[in-house]
């Protein structure tokens, strides 16, 4: 069966709104998509680090009990599981404070199989640290050979931005390897001081990879490939929280993907109108999560929320 399979990492977001905290949620860039596609009964698997605390046994029973298998999940007994704290300004657009471990000195314990047509997703930090870099490395490898479909959301916080130069040589690397690459405004601005879809594509991403997504907050989303480019309108809806909602993104995109059963082999043929549909299907996961304080699409009545093992 074709599946989806994320590496990233695995945090508990505390989100505050006028000083006071509103939710304690187990989040996570890539975590965030693969729950929402979890409680739509996809096969999900996700590829993490933790603490063997009381924050990663809250996490790990989150997982399970939303339909992804904490089996690949790697448990480090004497480093803390990692915690963010999210403050939401008048327009409930997220400023981050993190408190990670790094004595955590990489990945261990094994992957999940990758088969061809897979999909796989990776980004952020975790993509470009540099203590996690070999296993990260290997495990794209071993996707690219099977010929899975990578998606690559960037995610670089402007936390980040004085390390652009030092890591542009990894990033690189991590374009090459992708397949579909999503980056925000935000990303390019911290990385490269632009914020123009159209020339970020032809200078950046073009020379390494096809399928480009730009995303704006509540600007159209952009689509660029070789032959054709596209804008896509964004829903003026009001939010709660905007915690998750790029993430929830990447979830609508792989949910098209599979549900179209479009593989790598596939993208090269797609059409404007292919885009539109799938693209349609990020913007609405992504309005869906900013109405709430979650940071992961409600779950569906009808889903089971089945484990994978």
């Amino acid at each position: 069966m074709r599946k989806i399979i994320g590496i990233g990492e695995s945090i508990l977001d505390i989100v505050f709104k006028n000083r006071q905290p509103v939710s304690a949620t187990p989040g996570g860039s890539v975590f965030n998509g693969l729950i929402s596609l979890g409680r739509l009964d996809l096969p999900v698997y996700f590829v993490s680090d933790i603490g063997q605390d009381q924050v990663g046994e809250f996490i790990t029973h989150f997982m399970e009990n939303n339909g992804l298998s904490s089996k690949y999940m790697n448990l480090h007994p004497d480093t803390n599981t990692a915690v963010a704290l999210a403050f939401l300004d008048e327009n409930n657009d997220a400023n981050y404070t993190f408190y990670k471990d790094y004595s955590v000195k990489g990945l261990q314990g094994n992957f999940p199989p990758i088969n061809t047509d897979d999909i796989v997703i990776f980004g952020s930090y975790y993509a470009l640290n540099p203590l996690l870099r070999k296993r990260v490395k290997a495990f794209l490898e071993k996707a690219v050979q099977k010929s899975a479909l990578i998606y690559y959301d960037i995610n670089f916080r402007k936390s980040h931005s004085y390390q652009a130069k030092a890591l542009n040589p990894v990033l690189i690397e991590n374009y090459r390897y992708a397949d579909i690459i999503r980056g925000s405004e935000d990303d390019f601005r911290a990385l490269y001081q632009k914020q123009h879809a159209g020339g970020i594509y032809r200078e950046k991403i073009a020379p390494y990879c096809e399928n480009f997504i730009f995303t704006a907050a509540e600007k159209n989303v952009e689509f660029h490939c070789p032959r054709f480019t596209a804008s896509f309108p964004v829903k003026k809806i009001p939010t709660l929280s905007t915690v998750g909602a790029g993430d929830s993104f990447n979830a609508g995109i792989l949910y098209g993907l599979m549900q179209s059963g479009i593989c790598r082999k596939d993208l090269a043929l797609l059409d404007q109108s292919d885009w539109e549909k799938i693209i349609a299907l990020g913007i609405d996961f992504s309005a869906k999560v900013c109405q709430s304080y979650e940071n992961y699409i409600p779950r569906p009545e009808s889903s089971n929320s089945g484990v994978n093992q």
